[in-house]
């Protein structure tokens, strides 16, 4: 800390200890570092994209001490700048777009995320192969949407088991049965059928 702020190694050394924070779960002393670096970045004229690597991680710290509004703003914000510098197809701009969904679903602001996400899957159906991690969230984020949506019609809870079926046995022929994702992907599966045959048993019981 006692070289000058444009000095290489000070910079480095303190984007290695906000990682080095986050990954041993002390966030909110990751945050402060990060929070530094971002600020130090924007004083010395950093270019986007190092400007988005770090607030992405703010984002994601933001979401881990329950700041979800904060969090929402700054990935709306990595969304929109991504979409402007790389285009709609770029790697980046979708695996932006699906950390937006997720923080719009953590608010339960569904109608947004379904909106964002009908967009979204059939740009990365061009440019990502169906077993792609990131392809494999964006649907599983739109199935949520769908399931989560407090104004959720038959056909949504339809489309939302539809979909994590046909998902489901991806995630778990690419990724493997006992990956993070391929399991969230199932248990969502179980919840969204456990909805859709209440509501279709209510909708039976109603009509008789």
């Amino acid at each position: 800390m006692g070289r000058p702020e444009t000095d290489r190694a000070r910079i480095i050394a303190m984007t290695e200890l906000g990682n080095g924070l986050t990954q041993v779960g002390h966030h909110k002393e990751a945050l402060s570092v990060q929070e530094a670096v971002l600020s130090t970045d924007r004083r010395l004229g950093a270019s986007e994209e190092s400007l988005l690597v770090v607030q992405s991680n703010l984002a994601s710290l933001y979401q881990f001490l329950g700041r979800s509004e904060e969090a929402l703003s700054v990935r709306q914000e990595v969304y929109s700048v991504n979409l402007k510098l790389n285009g709609k197809q770029h790697g980046l701009t979708l695996i932006a777009a699906n950390n937006y969904a997720h923080c719009l679903l953590t608010l339960r602001k569904c109608e947004e995320a379904k909106s964002l996400l009908r967009k979204t899957i059939p740009v990365a159906r061009r440019v990502q192969r169906e077993g792609d991690e990131n392809m494999l969230r964006l649907r599983w984020n739109y199935a949520r949407a769908l399931r989560e949506d407090d104004g959720a019609t038959l056909d949504d809870l339809r489309e939302a088991v539809t979909t994590l079926e046909d998902t489901e046995p991806i995630a778990r022929r690419v990724l493997g049965g006992a990956h993070p994702l391929s399991g969230a992907i199932g248990r969502s599966l179980q919840n969204a059928r456990t909805v859709l045959h209440a509501r279709e048993a209510g909708e039976k019981f109603g009509e008789s």
